[in-house]
């Protein structure tokens, strides 16, 4: 199991206290909202419904605390452009309305121009856009079939033929996504993506990191969310998978790239007229998340290290891995196992295709409990 340096982690709460994020500003019922009981033990946000995002907007907004946005643009949305550019060490962020709009107008201000752009062939940019970037010109490369990581070796022999061919057609950036959803939340090898982003400042290529879940992996790795944007020209973060708004991405790099972003944002669709109920939301569990995510994934390591005493469970790691793995369970109804815990407000998903188990996903809503009590739910679910 990975060993967690909870200190190195910590450095990027530090850096929201530096903006006054912090864990106070939010009392414990505010932040853990809608209900402070619940764990949800899948994916990896809150998992908010319809009602409770608008109760908690309501909240949020009830002394007049949300400054509204025109066009994307202004109010609470360039708060939380701010606060993100200052976490990521950047000196600019960009509000997008999806992740998939981040990634192509990242990759495409980094080509600047037809050209080929690298991605691993598990990745989201290359799977999951519908080649969006040829409206920009850009040919996506996909590396690595069936593996997390490429390499720099890939890299250079990409690179290499490339420059051999009878008709000119550069590689003008590099696209990395860590940790690869397709992959089961498997990191990218960290060793690689530095030796990666080294070379491509050397010869001149841009680079983009595809960090939906970078905040999940820093709190895995110990790594600062920072330390990871540091060698890339831009970085994406989701803003609805563990920050709980409805939709929204973060865009971050340089003034120079990013400052007149919203034009092109705008041209591609993307210039939503008000989007603070999403920056609101997003900014509400923004401050505070990597102290209250250290403590959730503090609570997870306790809680597989104590569940597996037990004959009826078993854990299945991913290599690499961040917050999900697979929970085998000896049971014959797991479904019956699943209502028990939910008694308890203990979400489970449904029971794997082979009745195997549960595939769990670390999320904060981990940390509203202790690895004993959670443990000791498990097991009476197992005797029931």
């Amino acid at each position: 199991m990975t060993t967690i340096d909870r200190r190195h982690f910590l450095q990027v709460g530090s850096a929201a206290a530096a903006l006054g994020f912090t864990v106070d500003d939010a009392p414990a019922t505010a932040v853990q909202a809608p209900d402070a009981r619940t764990i949800r033990m899948s994916g990896d946000g809150l998992g908010l419904t319809p009602p409770e995002s608008v109760e908690l907007l309501s909240r949020l907004s009830a002394d007049g605390g949300i400054a509204r946005d025109s066009y994307s643009n202004g109010g609470v949305v360039e708060e939380l452009e701010q606060a993100f550019a200052e976490v990521l060490g950047k000196e600019r962020a960009v509000f997008m309305p999806t992740g998939t709009l981040a990634n192509h107008l990242a990759v495409r201000a980094l080509a600047g121009g037809a050209s080929r752009a690298i991605v691993q062939a598990e990745s989201h940019l290359y799977n999951d856009t519908g080649d969006t970037l040829e409206l920009s010109n850009v040919q996506l490369v996909p590396l690595a079939p069936g593996r997390a990581t490429f390499t720099l070796d890939d890299v250079q022999a990409l690179v290499d033929r490339t420059a051999s061919g009878r008709v000119t057609r550069r590689i003008s950036a590099i696209s990395i996504e860590s940790p690869v959803r397709r992959k089961s939340g498997e990191m990218f090898d960290e060793a690689e993506m530095d030796r990666i982003t080294a070379f491509a400042r050397a010869e001149g290529i841009g680079t983009h990191l595809d960090g939906a879940r970078i905040f999940l992996q820093a709190g895995f790795s110990g790594r600062p969310v920072a330390d990871y944007a540091r060698g890339f020209d831009t970085v994406y973060v989701s803003l609805y998978k563990y920050f709980n708004a409805p939709s929204g991405a973060m865009l971050a790099g340089p003034r120079d790239l990013l400052d007149e972003m919203f034009h092109t944002r705008r041209m591609f669709g993307g210039g939503l007229a008000q989007v603070w109920p999403y920056a609101a939301i997003a900014m509400h569990y923004f401050r505070g998340f990597p102290e209250r995510y250290a403590k959730a994934v503090a609570v997870s390591d306790e809680w597989r290290r104590l569940i597996v005493a037990h004959d009826a469970f078993m854990i299945e790691p991913i290599p690499a891995g961040t917050n999900l793995f697979l929970l085998k369970v000896r049971h014959p109804d797991l479904n019956a196992v699943r209502d028990q815990l939910a008694r308890q407000n203990v979400r489970l998903p449904g029971p794997l295709g082979d009745g195997s188990g549960f595939r769990l996903g670390v999320n904060e809503s981990w940390g509203r409990t202790t690895a004993a009590e959670l443990a000791d739910l498990f097991v009476r679910a197992v005797q029931a």
